[in-house]
This record gives structure tokens, sequence and C-alpha cells, in this order.
């Protein structure tokens, strides 16, 4: 496919920091599910109803946390029988994919290249241009989609919370534990 075909299309075009983000949301095109799932986006999209969704790219804070959490998660992983994955796109409905920033999976989930089950935890890295009613539209398909633990963690303001299917919103501030990695 040459560079014409990236020309105008939403998260597909290989250096989208040079196009306008007004012109980048005017020229949004529908694409079918098979075009999505046997397509590469720099950097990976949602696709909801159709669309692709700009995700928001982590900066180094983020970048940073979502290596020390996946990492802490994957030397748990054998102990607690779950498998860590991150970027991983995810079926939520017939016609939305979500990518959350760490994705864990229970190992008697089925493997799937794109899981169609509900995994145990989704963990959402808040970034600098993300908005609070996105994230939580994200939490909400989550935990209808039937995953058990949502995580929101705010690198900037090195606060966490939890969010669980049997009892909704629980918030839980975990600054101190945040507040160890000074490399945040």
């Amino acid at each position: 496919v040459g560079d014409e075909w990236f020309e105008g299309r939403l998260c597909a075009h290989r250096d989208a920091s040079k196009i306008p983000y007004s012109q980048v949301m005017a020229s949004s095109t529908a694409i079918s599910i098979e075009e999505y799932l046997h397509s590469s986006y720099r950097p990976d999209c949602d696709y909801v109803e159709g669309e692709l969704v700009e995700r928001n790219v982590g900066e180094l804070r983020h970048s940073f946390l979502q290596n020390i959490l996946g990492g802490y998660l994957r030397e748990l992983s054998r102990r607690l029988g779950i498998r860590v994955g991150t970027e991983l796109r995810m079926r939520i409905s017939a016609t939305r994919f979500r990518i959350p920033d760490i994705t864990v999976l229970l190992r008697s989930q089925p493997l799937e290249s794109v899981p169609s089950h509900p995994p145990f935890l989704c963990v959402e890295i808040v970034s600098p241009d993300d908005r609070m009613t996105g994230i939580i539209e994200r939490v909400k398909e989550y935990l209808a989609f039937g995953v058990k633990h949502v995580w929101v963690v705010d690198p900037a303001s090195r606060t966490a919370y939890s969010y669980t299917s049997d009892e909704g919103r629980r918030s839980e501030e975990h600054t101190s534990e945040l507040q160890s990695h000074h490399d945040l």
C-alpha cells in the first residue's frame, strides 16, 4: 500500500504529528472491522462503530509507569495464574475494539489474538491530553463487557482509582506506592 492510502486516514498516517488535529478529525473515514483487524496504525487506534478513534499516546511518565506496572504484574503472573499484555486490542462488543494500556487475562481464559472474552483487569494510564469523560466512557465500557477490575492511574497526580464490576466505582488513592517510584 502506497503513502497515498494513508493520506487523510485518522491514526493511519505515517506521521500524524505533522497533521493539524482539526484536519485529522475532519478527515475521519469509516472502515470495516476486517480492515481494522488487518491493518497496523502508528500509534494503534481504537475502533468504535466503524470509525478509528485516536488514542492519546503517552509521554515519558506514562511510558515509565506502564513499564513499571506491567513488569510488576508479569513478576506475579506465574504465582497468580495470569497473563499480562500491553496495548492489546480487545473486542468489547460487536462494533467496538479498545486497547487498554495493560490487560491482565487469567491463565484459564482462552488465548485469542484479539480477545473477545473479558479480561480480569484493564489498566488505563492517564495521558496529559486525556479528558475525564473519555476515561469514564472507557471504564463503563470495560465494566459492561464484563471486566472484573479496571484501574485508572494518573502519573501527574500520582493517584490510582479502582473500579469493579461488583461495586461500581471504588476510589482508592494509592499515592504512597506511586510516590516510591522517583523516576515518575
